[in-house]
């Protein structure tokens, strides 16, 4: 039977099957709100009417600007199953920038979390072009209250999406590489984005699981969580805006899987550690955005029982693209060996194709599979964009062939396992040979004096460029920090690529997605920030205050 693969089979999927099956959202005053998979459709079809009375139209797009809420896990059914594009919005991105983004979108309605209105008001005063929609109460005579809206609204809809290949949602990649571009998501991209996530070898959520994704709901549609979860009729805890205690959260509602990137679960650890019994419902983290050291993946594994999996992926995939979990032939080996392996991006989940390639002069040559040769990481696959939201494609992210150019430099061994060597654009070109800043900052994160690291290249007249390392230290101490490091990393590498500097800072900056942002790094470093940003950095023969 030919039908369309829609986001509507798997909302009405999860109402006829998993009915009883709860939500749960932290609120600010820290009490729990929590309903269940029946209620959350009734209120869905609810917001479609809504929504309809408002005037939107199929293929309107709709903004989010909004946290891990029931509230939103509601619009990210009700806007694309009427026919129109959800657009969630990342906060974290300047007002300036999200003007743009909206302008460019031609936004037709934004709804602004309660917890964000102050946030939100200095772009407001950019778009004043949109009425917003509140989620909490109404502010002024001219607010639109969203539990207004489904009060006033009827409860019966019929969903009518008849072409799956309609757009049902618009996420930009965060521009740490330039100006943030608009990919759209079909019907039918998400949906076999969701089978593909829902295999036991990738996600493997079962209608037992209950799942915190930690994830802003901004970033890439929550890695596809909303939608894998509701398929499979897990239960799904929502963290809201401020949520403050991991551990309560797991705790309070039985967490059985959480995914997040590696700086959530660095500063959760000790937490988490100290009140291993309460938490012992947790029995995996999926971990995403950037790796997570070895060293933190075995103190979960071995103090905390909780299997670590890495995910790798890009916004332009809907987003994911490899998993990585060991293969039945590993369970007898060495603990470090799987740590070891665990450690790596992961095997391509099914659908998804890759290929190491490097640019000649007739186009792409295919490279091998041996886990030693390094080219950049090309994929395809049936929730791949093959281009940019009113951007013509380019040779610069797209082959002649059909291939997405991810931009990042990989090995991938004969078994499928990818590991991410660095990024094209961060890696490190000193006296014509290529330094890889991931391979350092892997090494660095291995001494126990070391929380985080970031390794950039700077301008250097002879050289071309140098790596140095700017690092936040666990340890007070007199010592000579650069000595220290650099002897850490002095047996495994060539000499050429140990750092010429090693800088103590209190904190790291990070991109909108929780990554090391490199190009602020540089910026400090090279001088082209204001002086109170560079006053963070001081030098690391210094003791840490």
């Amino acid at each position: 039977m030919d039908y369309p693969l829609t986001l509507a089979q798997i909302l009405e999927h999860a109402h006829r099957i998993h009915a009883d099956k709860h939500v749960t959202t932290l609120l600010p005053n820290g009490t729990l709100h929590r309903y269940n998979y029946a209620t959350l459709y009734q209120r869905v079809k609810r917001l479609a009417n809504a929504l309809t009375e408002l005037g939107v139209q199929r293929g309107d797009r709709i903004a989010t600007y909004a946290a891990n809420t029931y509230q939103h896990l509601e619009l990210y059914y009700a806007i694309p199953c009427l026919g129109a594009v959800l657009h969630p919005l990342n906060v974290r991105l300047s007002p300036t920038q999200l003007a743009q983004i909206m302008r460019q979108a031609e936004d037709k309605l934004v709804f602004v979390d309660s917890e964000y209105v102050a946030q939100f008001q200095p772009l407001q005063d950019k778009i004043d072009f949109l009425q917003p929609v509140y989620f909490g109460p109404k502010s002024a005579d001219t607010d639109t209250s969203y539990e207004e809206l489904l009060s006033d609204a009827k409860s019966a809809y019929t969903w009518d999406i008849r072409d799956e290949n309609s757009a049902m949602g618009l996420c930009y990649t965060s521009g740490t590489h330039g100006e943030p571009r608009g990919v759209l998501y079909t019907h039918r991209s998400m949906y076999l984005h969701t089978l593909a996530a829902n295999q036991t070898d990738v996600f493997g959520l079962t209608e037992a699981d209950v799942v915190l994704p930690i994830v802003p709901m901004f970033h890439a549609m929550a890695w596809g969580l909303p939608y894998a979860s509701m398929f499979a009729g897990a239960d799904i805890v929502l963290p809201g805006a401020k949520y403050t205690s991991i551990a309560n959260l797991i705790a309070d509602t039985g967490v059985t899987v959480a995914a997040g990137v590696p700086t959530v679960w660095a500063a959760a650890h000790p937490e988490l550690r100290k009140r291993k019994t309460d938490i012992s419902s947790l029995r995996r983290v999926i971990v995403g955005g950037e790796a997570m050291p070895p060293a933190l993946i075995e103190v979960y594994e071995k103090e905390l029982g909780v299997e670590i999996c890495h995910a790798w992926g890009m916004t332009e995939m809907s987003p994911t693209g490899t998993f990585s979990k060991l293969r039945s032939k590993h369970q007898n080996l060495p603990d470090t060996e799987k740590w070891r392996i665990k450690a790596k991006q992961g095997r391509p989940i099914p659908g998804v194709e890759l290929r190491l390639a490097t640019e000649t002069t007739d186009g792409f040559k295919e490279l091998p599979w041996d886990g030693e040769t390094i080219g950049e990481l090309q994929t395809r696959s049936p929730w791949t964009a093959n281009g940019y939201y009113k951007i013509e494609p380019t040779p610069e992210h797209f082959t002649n062939d059909g291939w997405l150019r991810t931009g990042d430099i990989a090995t991938i061994d004969a078994e499928g396992y990818v590991q991410i060597v660095d990024r094209a654009k961060s890696l490190i070109r000193s006296g014509g040979e290529s330094i890889s800043s991931i391979a350092l900052e892997t090494a660095l994160l291995k001494h126990p004096y070391v929380q985080e690291a970031a390794v950039v290249g700077i301008p250097d007249e002879k050289w071309g460029e140098r790596p140095v390392a700017v690092v936040v230290c666990t340890k007070q101490t007199d010592e000579n920090f650069s000595d220290i490091l650099r002897q850490q990393l002095i047996s495994e590498f060539p000499k050429f690529w140990i750092p010429d500097k090693f800088i103590c800072v209190d904190e790291i900056p990070k991109t909108s997605v929780g990554k090391s942002d490199k190009r602020t790094i540089l910026m400090q470093l090279t001088g082209s920030q204001p002086p109170v940003e560079k006053s963070r950095i001081r030098n690391s023969t210094r003791k840490k205050s």
